[in-house]
């Protein structure tokens, strides 16, 4: 009997975080579960004992898995939050309260970032971080965006935190692989047996539209002419989504979590929405 290929689409919860701060975990919670969505990967939320309890309920209540959880390495500069040097123990128990055994690192420090050399200090310090949640049971991954393609003597800097780990695993963002000048496809097929999860995030070319009265400068217009790459709905960009999903699944991709970074004034519902019904119509209905 041939083996049924099927993973789990899911949602980042990043791209509803406003609505999950407005409305609150318990009721956004049970709005997913109704628009048909069973798995997700908790970002950019307050894991307050308070957002821990209701995720656990909810998820519960309405049989929605936890698939990742999220957190920083250290604390970085700006950004408010948990991280797993000054955090552990919390962030340890965070994943075991709401079953969930992959973490993910959602962006390269800003600390870190420039040089080779502060690169490669950063992925040891990934390496050792993964060796000790290893040991509590849980995963750790590496989440890309556009600047881990930035090359380093012939070398992309993604490459180089694959090739100096071994526990460290990769959620690879498609758009962002796009965007940093790649074939997804290919950037996932050289990353095969470290992908469990898999952002699916589309890419567009909006129309350039002109302020009525012109412009009167060309820095101007070199932001409305960069600012028409976009994120869109999955199915709604020029990305070949099924390639992408068929791809990540031989890679060893279980989780593929929609994301979009801004709906550009839309109700981010209404965008997910249309995500998951164009996954459908491509043959993924009960991947859900």
């Amino acid at each position: 009997m041939t083996e049924k290929r099927q993973g789990k689409i899911g949602v980042q919860l990043s791209m509803l975080r406003d609505e999950f701060l407005e409305h609150g975990v318990t009721a956004s919670m049970a709005k997913l579960a109704e628009l048909g969505f069973f798995a997700v990967e908790i970002s950019q939320l307050p894991m307050t004992p308070e957002n821990v309890a209701a995720f656990k309920s909810s998820a519960a209540d309405h049989g929605i898995e936890i698939a990742a959880l999220s957190a920083q390495l250290e604390g970085t500069p700006g950004r408010p939050g948990e991280n797993l040097t000054d955090d552990y123990d919390k962030i340890v128990a965070d994943c075991h309260e709401l079953g969930s055994r992959f973490l993910r690192i959602g962006m390269l420090p800003l600390q870190y970032m420039g040089s080779r050399d502060s690169a490669l200090a950063f992925t040891e310090r990934c390496e050792a971080m993964a060796e000790r949640l290893a040991g509590d049971g849980i995963e750790l991954y590496y989440h890309n965006h556009h600047v881990e393609f930035v090359k380093y003597d012939g070398e992309t800097l993604l490459d180089l935190i694959r090739d100096n780990t071994k526990r460290l695993g990769f959620e690879l963002d498609v758009h962002w692989i796009w965007r940093g000048g790649f074939d997804p496809v290919e950037v996932i097929r050289a990353y095969s047996g470290r992908v469990t999860l898999l952002h699916l995030k589309d890419y567009r070319i909006a129309p350039l539209v002109l302020p009525e009265g012109g412009l009167k400068d060309m820095s101007g217009f070199m932001r409305l002419f960069t600012d028409v790459v976009q994120f869109a709905e999955v199915g709604a960009g020029s990305l070949d989504m099924p390639a992408i999903i068929e791809a990540g699944y031989d890679a060893g991709s279980r989780y593929f979590l929609i994301e979009q970074d801004t709906c550009y004034g839309r109700d981010p519902w209404d965008s997910l929405a249309e995500s998951g019904e164009n996954l459908k119509r491509m043959g993924y209905a009960d991947w859900f």
